[in-house]
């Protein structure tokens, strides 16, 4: 039988709860075997915008996940240089033959697929599954539209609704303010030990 495997990528800078729910819904809802992350090295639609290093991003990445047997944290996108193309990851992972892949955004990175590099290739190579956010109402029909194949492979979950972001967490963080109960406590150590984010 052929594995069911989620793919979830991101800055992750810092992960969060946010993050770790939105994986297990998927993996539970759709009875995926696993969920990869993968932080992102350079983004492609944001310049600029890492605050920690792909190396330390990738470490609170393992952190947050060593508790879920079923989440494993990958190198994939951090070892290839240039700019982390969800299309060469899914391809790389197709040619491993690792299983039936899911890819896994909130529904406001929805928003920014037509964007995305060879967008029409990303949506055939796997099922884009589309986690509601708060506050978040992306067209889905506009999308559609501009990406027809996504017609058969879009699945939309309703999502915890846990309202996190990683830019809050660091103003948090730089404000001296607590993030505990938004992050595992080991990547809140993590951030303290390292000083991460911190305004001076």
């Amino acid at each position: 039988m052929t594995a069911r495997i989620g793919i979830l990528g991101g800055t992750f800078d810092p992960i969060h709860y946010g993050h770790l729910a939105i994986a297990e819904e998927a993996r539970l809802a759709l009875q995926l075997d696993r969920v990869l992350f993968v932080p992102v090295s350079q983004q492609p639609l944001k310049h600029g915008t890492h605050v920690a290093t792909p190396e330390q991003r990738f470490a609170m990445t393992q952190l947050a996940c060593a508790s879920n047997p079923a989440f494993e944290v990958s190198r994939i996108e951090l070892d290839r240089p240039g700019p982390s193309f969800t299309l060469m990851t899914l391809e790389a992972l197709q040619a491993a033959q690792i299983g039936e892949l899911h890819f896994i955004l909130g529904d406001d990175a929805l928003a920014e697929l037509t964007r995305w590099h060879a967008a029409e290739r990303v949506v055939e190579l796997a099922r884009i599954v589309v986690v509601g956010r708060p506050g978040s109402a992306t067209d889905r029909t506009r999308i559609i539209q501009a990406l027809p194949a996504l017609n058969e492979r879009l699945i939309v979950l309703p999502g915890p609704a846990l309202d996190i972001s990683s830019t809050a967490l660091r103003r948090r963080v730089a404000a001296n303010q607590p993030i505990r109960y938004q992050t595992p406590d080991v990547v809140v150590a993590y951030i303290g030990e390292h000083r991460l984010y911190h305004s001076a």
